[in-house]
């Protein structure tokens, strides 16, 4: 069951940007894990906004140190799909809100369109070399997924949500997320940031799985 609201039941919280490299490794697992959660517990996703808009071309010393990112997940996480002809044929932009904006426009004709969203910008952005900070290719993904492209393209640049993206990303900043993924345990004892495994998704179930166990005696 996947829910964005608040809720007194065991809600797992994914906070996430669409165009994190680590996010884009940790994808396999993660699905995994969400497909072994117990039926009663919500997913809850969250929008984290790794980098604010710009226009300018992103710092060589930036374009390094992102190309060494994907090297080491690539190391780090085997199977890992990077295209570094994205580096050649793109202009690349520090700059992720597009691609936020893009899945909550997603969000705002089906909820479903959420996570489909955010996963077709990965596949552009470290798969197919497209750029998910342009405008084009997200109205592109939209339509790729069947989803209304005049009305996705409106919201894309509407108030509602570039106001909902804010929300998310200060109500990550409250939260205290350290980076991105990162998982979010609420709803069984006091919050619990639960330890990302790229690899392993029991050794997160069985943390969630030992909060709930230790939440079991009603000390609350």
């Amino acid at each position: 069951m996947h829910g964005r609201g608040r809720s007194a039941v065991p809600t797992l919280t994914y906070i996430h940007d669409p165009m994190c490299s680590w996010c884009w490794g940790f994808s396999p697992c993660l699905d995994r894990l969400l497909a072994s959660l117990p039926q009663k517990m919500q997913v809850r996703r969250l929008l984290g906004g790794l980098a604010p808009d710009s226009d300018e071309p992103m710092p060589e010393a930036t374009r390094a140190y992102v190309q060494g990112q994907w090297r080491r997940i690539q190391r780090e996480v085997p199977g890992t799909r990077f295209n570094f002809d994205f580096w050649k044929g793109c202009a690349p932009r520090r700059s992720t809100w597009p691609a936020c904006r893009a899945v909550i426009a997603a969000r705002f004709q089906d909820e479903v369109f959420d996570p489909l969203m955010t996963r077709a910008i990965q596949r552009a952005y470290y798969v197919e070399a497209r750029n998910p900070s342009d405008t084009g290719t997200l109205i592109e993904l939209a339509g790729e997924l069947g989803l209304d492209t005049t009305a996705f393209e409106h919201a894309l640049t509407s108030e509602a949500v570039d106001a909902a993206l804010m929300a998310e990303i200060a109500e990550t900043r409250a939260l205290g997320a350290r980076g991105f993924p990162s998982l979010l345990l609420t709803g069984i004892g006091d919050p619990r940031w639960i330890s990302i495994d790229y690899l392993d998704e029991q050794t997160m179930l069985a943390e969630i799985t030992d909060a709930g166990r230790g939440d079991a005696g009603g000390s609350r």
